[in-house]
């Protein structure tokens, strides 16, 4: 049975009370008196005093680039650490295209994830160092960052074509590899940057870099995240992946992480992304791109050091494909399926099962089968992955991939990648992401924990708050209570947990609640994604609208009627004259099978707003591209819930 209600705003929004904002009344159903009597939770007349769990969400992103990336230097970013960190926290600062940028609202916390391999080279490059200036290559990368524009754009392009093809002179990689003095002083300065932008309880930092395997052009991206500090972390220097030094192999990125912490008594963690640039290497069933085979050492290992995923991203969004979730109507969101990351190589449908996290999720629970543990037991987080230092992830402030990308009249017209194979247009860039975490407070120690606990969930953008817990025996007045995470954490587990064990019969139920952006549009609906391992070892998926806006039904399909459409594309504008401004249920799993390994997680939909290229269309008076996406629904995606049949 379904239960599907809206919440009054003096209900779902005191749930929430860390965000201090009020929202509009929208809601349908206002509960009784008599439905709120009894329900006080606390242990003291203070609800705020002596809570043990998680109360409030901090935003932040796990994946900003520097000009100390080579890449990002040399499409012209000329913004280092301080800006980047200032702009996080809330302060303007000024473009590499000389515009004046700020948030809307500052960041609680942020990851600065320069590329390891060649960290700093891009700074030298535009100063004109002797020992780049004395290789053809390097003299070609320095003039076309010095004349800015295209000529930067096809500079960087080359670069990362040489870097992929393993085809950089020797001597620069010696220059600019661990080990050697220039590299060691770069890392130290990312690190005293990050110590110094660390401010317990207003602003954290996390000390962290990217670890940039591309293995022919098939991106095996991730991003290293330390809990420490400069005392442990200037013990390492990053791993890299160029040869001898390095390797483009997961398997020795987790020896690192290994021995990082076996040094320091440290602790760290890893977060792959853009697997749908990867053309079907992210997620390996079977055996990896280098012929090893997927076995009990390689779960494990991957199950440790990878709690996270990157679900959405400048770069395409990765919850799942529609070939992969046919009869998923929300599927086919900021889909990138042309080839992989440089556009060396075509996609195939074969491919797409081993590039997404809902497939992956579900192999994960086929691999757990076979070896006894799940290595794409992974929470769910939204990143930038932006190249300019400007952390923006709102459609009416994008600041784009890079430096050729930040706002102009002409940036919609100009492709990411381009070759003979097709192109990522200019247009399909994606204004996404962000990551809210449930934590005790807003330090590095806690941010962290919250992120390898996976009590985490990813956005595309709007800070919409969510709540996603699963039991045994929630109950509508559990969601009618003032303060629901008590009975959350009380009567089950949060987002990123797994259902405890039960005695005899009956389905999980599953609380779920979300509160709109304050300053943002309305909810569509909220649903619930179910994965499921059968007995012949198959895998199967299904989602459940589980409540939603206004007085719709479901038609005899069993699909819900669309919300409707206020966008006004002239004027770049949309209304929250539909959509309700905070939504919640209980839900108990109608098809339960207590013998089904089984995952659930929830999405949270949007009314339909414009994308980026609208406004940039207002604002400059110019023509959107035919063929550009012009509107579509933003969402959350939660850390899934994991199912294990008993014994």
């Amino acid at each position: 049975m379904t239960n599907r209600r809206n919440f009054a705003p003096t209900i779902i929004a005191s749930l929430i009370a860390s965000l201090c904002v009020a929202s509009p009344a929208t809601a349908q159903i206002i509960p009784s008196k008599e439905s709120l009597s009894g329900l006080y939770p606390g242990k003291a007349y203070s609800p705020y005093a002596q809570r043990s769990f998680p109360s409030q969400v901090f935003w932040g992103d796990t994946h900003l680039h520097t000009r100390l990336s080579a890449d990002a230097g040399l499409f012209g970013n000329t913004l280092g650490l301080e800006e980047a960190y200032r702009f996080a926290r809330g302060e303007e600062v000024t473009a590499s295209t000389n515009q004046p940028a700020k948030l809307s609202r500052p960041l609680d916390w942020l990851v600065i994830a320069d590329h390891s391999d060649a960290m700093g080279f891009a700074e030298d490059i535009a100063r004109g160092a002797p020992n780049i200036l004395k290789y053809p290559d390097g003299k070609f990368w320095y003039e076309g960052m010095q004349a800015g524009g295209q000529k930067a754009a096809d500079a960087a392009v080359d670069l990362i074509t040489k870097f992929s093809q393993q085809k950089l002179p020797d001597g620069l990689l010696d220059d600019y590899s661990p080990g050697a003095k220039i590299y060691a002083s770069v890392w130290e300065r990312v690190v005293n940057a990050a110590e110094k932008y660390n401010d317990p309880g207003r602003f954290t930092t996390i000390i962290g870099y990217e670890w940039t395997s591309l293995v022919k052009g098939n991106n095996l991206h991730r991003n290293v995240l330390l809990r420490d500090g400069a005392q442990k972390a200037l013990q390492v220097e990053p791993m890299i992946t160029q040869p001898p030094i390095g390797s483009t192999d997961p398997l020795d990125l987790y020896k690192w992480l290994e021995q990082y912490e076996a040094k320091t008594g440290g602790a760290a963690l890893a977060i792959a992304h853009n697997g749908n640039l990867s053309n079907g290497l992210m997620f390996p069933v079977d055996v990896q791109y280098t012929g090893h085979k997927i076995d009990k050492s390689y779960v494990e290992k991957r199950s440790k050091w990878e709690p996270l995923y990157e679900w959405t991203q400048i770069k395409g969004d990765g919850e799942t494909h529609p070939k992969l979730s046919p009869n998923d109507e929300f599927a086919d969101y900021e889909t990138w399926d042309v080839g992989n990351l440089d556009l060396t190589e075509k996609k195939t449908d074969a491919m797409l099962p081993y590039e997404y996290a809902r497939e992956a999720l579900k192999n994960g629970l086929l691999l757990e089968s076979r070896l006894g543990t799940n290595p794409y037991k992974f929470g769910s987080i939204g990143s930038t992955d932006s190249h300019t230092s400007l952390s923006t992830a709102e459609e009416d402030n994008y600041f784009g991939k890079a430096t050729s990308a930040e706002p102009s009249p002409k940036r919609m017209a100009h492709p990411f990648v381009k070759t003979e194979l097709g192109e990522y247009r200019g247009d399909q860039l994606v204004a996404s992401g962000w990551t809210g975490v449930w934590a005790t407070e807003n330090t590095r120690e806690a941010i962290w924990d919250a992120l390898a606990r996976k009590e985490v969930y990813a956005t595309t953008g709007p800070r919409m708050a969510v709540r996603f817990f699963g039991g045994w025996d929630y109950t509508d007045q559990d969601l009618n209570s003032r303060q629901p995470a008590f009975r959350g954490y009380e009567k089950g587990v949060p987002m990123g947990g797994d259902l405890p064990g039960r005695d005899g019969n009956g389905a999980p139920t599953f609380m779920v609640y979300a509160l709109r952006d304050p300053i943002g549009a309305n909810l569509d609906r909220i649903q619930i994604v179910k994965g499921w391992l059968d007995a012949e070892g198959k895998t199967h998926e299904k989602v459940y609208d589980v409540t939603w806006s206004g007085d719709r039904t479901p038609g005899a399909n069993g699909k819900l009627p669309s919300v409707g459409n206020t966008v006004d594309i002239k004027n770049a504008n949309w209304t929250n004259t539909i959509g309700a401004s905070e939504l919640g249920t209980v839900w108990t799993d109608p098809e339960f099978d207590p013998g089904q390994s089984a995952f659930y997680y929830a999405r949270v939909i949007e009314i339909p707003t414009p994308r980026w290229v609208v406004y940039d269309a207002f604002r400059y008076g110019i023509e959107i591209p035919k063929q550009a996406q012009t509107i579509h629904q933003e969402r959350a995606y939660t850390s899934p819930i994991w199912y294990a049949p008993k014994g």
